[in-house]
C-alpha cells in the first residue's frame, strides 16, 4: 500500500527539479510582491486606523479588478498553453491578441465604475453604527486613495496579458524580475511619500497610491520590452500588432471556454467581497482586523496560488501534446505536492499571529481579533491549496463550465448564505462566524476530489487545427 501511494503521489528527483524550476520564480515573484504590499499596509497602518480602513476598503475593489483580469487571460491561456505544447506559435499569437482586447475592455469598464461610484462603493463597507467622525475620515481617505489607484489599472491589465503568455511558455523568471524591480521602487516611494522621508513630501495614503501606480508601470514596461526584444524565444510576438485578426472558430471556442472562467473569477472575487461586507456589519474594528490578518495570510498564500498556476502550465502542455496518461500522473503528484507545501507554509505562519498585529498603530481589541483570524486562516490554508489545485486541474483541460460551478457555485450557494445568516440572523461572536465561514472550505475539498478523480478534465482542446484560417 505504501509503495502504491509513493508511486501515485510522489515524484522522482527530476520531477521536482522541473516543477521547482517553473514554480519557484513564480512563488518568489508573488512572495516579494505580497511582502512589499504587507510593508505598504503596515506603513499606512502607522498613520491611523481610519487611513488603514480607507485603503483596505478600496483594495477590496482593486482586488476584484485584478482577479477579473486574471480570469480574462485564463480562458485564452488554456488554449495558449496547449498551443505551446503543440509548438504552434501562430495559435499563441491569436490567443494573445484576444487577451489584449478583453483586458482593454475590462480596464475601461472598471475605470468608469470606480470614477462614477467611488463614494457609494466605499460606503458599502462602513457600518452606520460606527462613530460619525470615524466614518467621515474613512470615506475621505478611501476616495483619495481610489482616485490615484485608477491610473494603475492600465499598466496592470496590459502587463498581465503579456505576463500570462510568457509564463505559459515556461518562462517564469522575467515576470519575477519585473515584479522584483517594481516592488523595490514601490518600497522606497512608500517610505518617502507616506512619512515625508528621503526628501519627498509627506502625503500619507496618497503617497501609498502613487508608489503602487509607479511600480505597476515599471513592472509592465520591463515585461513588455523583454517580450519584444526576444522574438526568437517569443515567436508569437512577430506581427502581433499587424491587425487584430483572430480565426472565427478559435474566437468562438475561446469565448465559450473563456467566458465561464471570466465570470467565475469575477463572481468568486465579488462573492469574497460580499462576505467581507457581511463581516463589516459588525463594525470598522472587524474591517481593520481582517485587513491585518489578510495582509499576512496573503504573503504565505503565494505558495498554493502559484502551485495552482504551475499545474495549469505543466498539465496543460501535456494535454496539448496529447500525452493524456502522463498528464493524469503528473497531476496526482502536483496535487499532493501543492498541499504538502501549503501545509508547511501554514505552520510557518502561525508564530506570526503573536507579534504581527502589534506592528499596527491600532486598538488592542483589533490586534487580538486579527491574531485569531491569522490562526483560523492558517488552518484553512491546506484546504485552500487543494481546492485551488483542483480548480486549475479542471481548467487545464478546458472544463470551464465545471470550474464555474465548482468555484462560483460554492461561494454563492454555500459561503455567502452561511455568512449572511450568521451575521444578520444570530448574535454569535465574530470569532465564531469567521471560523465557521472560513472552514466551510472543507465541503469544497470533497467536491473537488470527486471531480478530479472522475478524469472529466483529461481533454485535448487544440487537437484540431483551430489556429488556421
Amino acid at each position: 500500500m505504501t509503495n502504491n501511494f509513493r508511486k501515485k503521489y510522489i515524484g522522482n528527483r527530476l520531477f521536482y527539479k522541473n516543477v521547482l524550476g517553473i514554480v519557484v520564480p513564480m512563488i518568489l515573484q508573488n512572495l516579494v510582491t505580497n511582502f512589499v504590499s504587507m510593508i505598504d499596509n503596515i506603513m499606512v497602518g502607522q498613520t491611523g486606523t481610519e487611513q488603514m480602513n480607507g485603503v483596505s476598503i478600496v483594495n477590496q475593489f482593486i482586488f476584484i479588478f485584478n482577479i477579473t483580469i486574471f480570469g480574462a487571460v485564463s480562458g485564452p491561456g488554456i488554449f495558449g498553453a496547449q498551443f505551446f505544447g503543440k509548438g504552434d506559435s501562430e495559435g499563441q499569437k491569436y490567443t494573445f491578441r484576444f487577451r489584449l482586447i478583453i483586458c482593454t475592455l475590462i480596464i475601461a469598464i472598471a475605470g468608469i465604475i470606480f470614477c462614477a461610484f467611488n463614494s457609494q462603493l466605499i460606503s458599502l463597507y462602513i457600518s452606520k453604527n460606527d462613530d460619525p467622525m470615524q466614518i467621515a475620515k474613512t470615506l475621505r481617505y478611501g476616495k483619495r486613495y481610489m482616485e490615484i489607484m485608477l491610473i494603475g489599472l492600465f499598466p496592470f491589465g496590459v502587463g498581465q496579458a503579456y505576463a500570462s503568455v510568457i509564463r505559459e511558455c515556461g518562462e517564469t523568471k522575467i515576470p519575477m524580475i519585473g515584479a522584483m524591480s517594481a516592488v523595490g521602487v514601490n518600497l522606497i516611494l512608500d517610505y518617502g511619500l507616506i512619512f515625508g522621508k528621503l526628501g519627498m513630501p509627506q502625503i500619507g495614503v496618497s503617497g501609498a497610491a502613487i508608489a503602487t501606480v509607479v511600480s505597476k508601470f515599471i513592472e509592465a514596461v520591463i515585461i513588455i520590452i523583454w517580450a519584444h526584444k526576444h522574438t526568437e524565444r517569443n515567436r508569437y510576438i512577430t506581427g502581433l500588432y499587424r491587425g487584430f485578426k483572430i480565426p472565427k472558430q478559435l474566437m468562438i471556442d475561446m469565448i465559450k471556454k473563456g467566458l465561464p472562467l471570466l465570470m467565475n473569477e469575477f463572481l468568486w472575487v465579488a462573492g469574497m467581497s460580499v462576505i467581507a461586507q457581511c463581516y463589516s456589519v459588525r463594525g470598522l474594528d472587524v474591517v481593520a482586523a481582517r485587513n491585518i490578518a489578510s495582509t499576512l495570510t496573503n504573503l504565505f498564500s503565494a505558495v498554493y496560488i502559484q502551485m495552482g498556476a504551475a499545474i495549469a502550465i505543466i498539465v496543460g502542455a501535456r494535454l496539448g501534446a496529447g500525452r493524456l496518461s502522463e498528464a493524469r500522473d503528473i497531476d496526482n503528484k502536483l496535487l499532493f505536492f501543492a498541499v504538502a507545501c501549503s501545509a508547511g507554509a501554514a505552520v510557518v505562519s502561525l508564530p506570526f499571529a503573536i507579534f504581527f498585529p502589534n506592528l499596527y498603530n491600532t486598538d488592542e481589541n483589533i490586534k487580538l481579533l486579527a491574531a485569531y483570524m491569522i490562526i483560523v486562516q492558517a488552518a484553512a490554508m491546506p484546504l485552500w491549496s487543494y481546492t485551488n489545485a483542483c480548480y486549475f486541474t479542471l481548467r487545464s483541460g478546458g472544463r470551464t463550465g465545471i470550474t464555474f460551478l465548482f468555484d462560483f457555485g460554492f461561494t454563492w450557494l454555500i459561503m455567502i448564505p452561511l455568512g449572511f445568516a450568521l451575521v444578520y440572523l444570530t448574535n454569535l461572536s465574530i470569532y465564531v462566524i469567521f471560523a465557521a465561514v472560513t472552514l466551510s472550505e472543507i465541503i469544497k475539498v470533497f467536491i473537488g476530489y470527486f471531480m478530479v478523480r472522475s478524469d472529466i478534465w483529461i481533454n485535448n482542446i487544440v487537437d484540431d487545427d483551430l489556429a488556421q484560417n
